[in-house]
């Protein structure tokens, strides 16, 4: 029979686990929104293999416990089967060599005496008796302790099939996933590319914005575009950075000194704390001809009582439908007929923030 120790190095799973939980956490960490549900879905594949590894784990544990015991109590055996063994010698020759209570009897010398022998005749036998059943209760514990190694390993058995196979899973949903959101930046970057080159070709004409006004296309000075900004984890400190920028693009605008609402949105919501300003350049000349109250941006047909109130709702929407950056996909979503020239319209006005 393979033991415990033999079956737990055949299967060495947690360098795999744990190789697998890198390499998807690299595909995690990136920012693609188009991916987000499938990475949602890699994800919960994720906390699937955990849970059939834990499950794993603990009848392997349980195997290791019983496989100690049965180590324990084959230890124990041969000194219990010597101890058996003499008791047994012992009580055959108290049979052979003690007679009858009439013996007893005549041997006395009182009676107080033959309760003394008989009371220690009793001891001795009851001692020996407890030797022989100790022996016998061993030998049961160790019958019981083997069946039960062999029942709990073949659970473990069928446990770490099922985490093989949600681990080859995994790595296919992986391998696919990471090949699918690699053609999407590919995409992505050859559109943005174009959008640029575009751009460029008809740098100073203007183009039709989501809220209708007109915008002069324009094209950044770096054709890597503005890049991306994260909040990170100091809010204080992201405020302090991005609140006096903001407010010197918006100056002498009808969102100007919003700087500091600006930034605590962005934080809140993780998106680029340029991007909402920027927007609200193209569209509506950062508020000077909204074409609904307080709505800078071109943002469906919703109007507002207060700068503080649309900021946050146009903010929190770029969150949610937008990823909080500037991407092809969003332009493409955002301003349909003109994505090329809002895209790269916004993306230099960003980086002039």
């Amino acid at each position: 029979m393979t033991s415990a120790k033999q079956w737990k190095a055949g299967y060495p799973l947690a360098a795999a686990i744990v190789a697998l939980g890198c390499a998807l956490c690299l595909v995690v960490a990136r920012p693609s929104t188009a991916a987000a549900d499938d990475l949602s879905d890699l994800g919960a594949i994720q906390q699937e293999i955990q849970e059939h590894n834990a499950d794993y784990k603990e009848a392997q544990e349980q195997v290791d416990e019983l496989q100690a015991r049965i180590d324990e109590l084959e230890a124990e055996l041969p000194e219990a089967r010597e101890q058996a063994a003499a008791s047994m010698r012992t009580l055959y020759k108290m049979q052979q060599g003690s007679g009858g209570l009439v013996d007893l009897l005549l041997s006395a010398d009182t009676f107080y005496d033959l309760l003394s022998t008989i009371q220690y005749l009793d001891i001795i036998q009851a001692s020996n008796t407890d030797a022989i059943n100790e022996l016998l209760a061993l030998e049961n514990e160790l019958e019981l302790a083997r069946d039960s190694l062999n029942s709990q390993m073949q659970e473990a058995e069928e446990r770490r099939e099922e985490v093989e196979d949600a681990l080859d899973e995994a790595k296919a949903a992986r391998d696919e996933l990471e090949a699918k959101i690699a053609a999407q930046q590919a995409a992505e970057e050859a559109a943005r590319k174009a959008a640029i080159e575009a751009a460029k070709k008809e740098s100073g004409n203007t183009f039709t914005t989501e809220s209708g006004t007109t915008a002069t296309v324009e094209a950044p000075s770096n054709d890597s575009g503005p890049g991306s900004v994260s909040p990170g984890s100091d809010k204080d400190a992201f405020v302090s950075e991005w609140a006096p920028r903001i407010d010197a693009y918006l100056a002498g605008s009808p969102l100007s000194g919003q700087g500091k609402t600006f930034a605590e949105a962005a934080f809140e919501y993780n998106v680029d704390p340029r991007f909402s300003p920027a927007i609200s350049m193209v569209e509506s000349t950062q508020g000077r001809y909204c074409f609904k109250p307080h709505n800078a941006w071109g943002w469906g047909s919703s109007s507002w009582g207060s700068w503080e109130e649309a900021i946050w709702a146009h903010v929190q929407g770029l969150s949610i439908g937008y990823g909080g950056r500037l991407t092809v996909a969003g332009a493409r979503k955002y301003c349909p007929p003109n994505w090329q020239y809002w895209y790269s319209t916004v993306a230099s006005e960003m980086s002039r923030i």
